[in-house]
């Protein structure tokens, strides 16, 4: 497991998988075939593992969290750059920072809620995080309200975040202010697209962020990869061609949750067994088991595996 702290090299040279956690019958985290996951995305290229809101780590418990960081420490190759989350509720980030302190990981995702929250609770946390965990944080903007532009560059001067995941979703993402904004106050190579291949050309093309993260690349890596490939090597009608041979799993995931379907999806394509879904979540109705199936498979099949 990389150790160094992440720069915008980092950044730009993988694709940031956002994976789903495998657990077992009994909800337990499944260490097996979470390596087989794994092992599917580094065969693939994939260099970098951020372990979020796929892996609903919103729900797991904190008596569980020091076995999920000794998993993901162990199973990962050495070049490989993987960062869990903490959070969202503030009792969740301090006591995850306690045991994140002296851990090797370079930087945690602190997943974002609106309630109960507000924008300067918000940097508080952040800043409570970082002095317990001895480690930066990673900041997830998935909605205007969170926190605003001029807090992130405050925490940022204070060299408190490793980097920056923008996921707020927008009818065009070619108009975004608020990303606009950002951007001019803070280095921009060090923001990374965060919903995934659709908005993913125009944020690298029209805003200069360095990468994407995607959930979808746990089916495919190889072909997301290549994705990346050509929008960095301004190749934009080769990435849209890759780009549109993702939309059947992601049409599913926006109509019927991107989470449970990317569960399902990487179990149903055979790549590894990733259970049921931890409650607060379910797990989807049988009658959408074939739709997501199809996909996956037509995914994985497309991209040569």
């Amino acid at each position: 497991m990389q150790t160094a702290e992440i720069t915008s090299e980092d950044l730009s040279a993988s694709v940031i998988a956002v994976p789903p956690l495998c657990r077992a019958a009994d909800l337990t985290i499944d260490r097996e075939q979470n390596r087989r996951l794994i092992a599917h995305l580094e065969k693939g290229g994939v260099r970098t593992l951020l372990y979020g809101g796929n892996a609903n780590l919103y729900n797991i418990a904190v008596s569980e969290y020091a076995f999920l960081l000794e998993l993901l420490r162990d199973e990962v190759k050495e070049d490989t750059l993987v960062i869990p989350s903490v959070g969202p509720f503030y009792g969740n980030i301090v006591d995850q920072a306690e045991l994140l302190k002296d851990s090797g990981f370079p930087a945690a995702m602190v997943l974002p809620t609106l309630f109960p929250a507000n924008p300067a609770g918000v940097a508080t946390a952040v800043r409570h995080f970082v002095e317990r965990a001895r480690i930066k944080a990673i900041l997830y903007i998935k909605d205007d309200a969170y926190i605003t532009p001029e807090l992130v560059a405050e925490l940022v001067a204070d060299g408190l975040v490793s980097c920056i995941k923008y996921a707020v979703v927008r009818k065009n993402p070619a108009h975004d202010d608020y990303l606009r904004d950002l951007i001019e106050r803070v280095d921009r190579r060090m923001v990374v697209s965060g919903i995934g291949e659709q908005p993913a050309i125009v944020h690298m093309r029209d805003f200069g962020l360095v990468s994407f993260t995607s959930g979808c690349v746990c089916v495919a890596p190889s072909k997301s990869m290549r994705m990346l490939d050509c929008i960095k090597a301004k190749n934009f009608v080769g990435a849209e061609k890759i780009r549109a041979t993702f939309s059947g799993l992601e049409d599913l995931r926006n109509t019927h949750g991107p989470i449970p379907v990317l569960h399902h999806a990487v179990a149903l394509a055979e790549i590894a067994e990733t259970g049921s879904l931890l409650p607060l979540m379910a797990d989807l109705g049988n009658d959408l088991m074939g739709p997501i199936e199809g996909a996956a498979v037509a995914l994985l099949k497309s991209s040569g595996v």
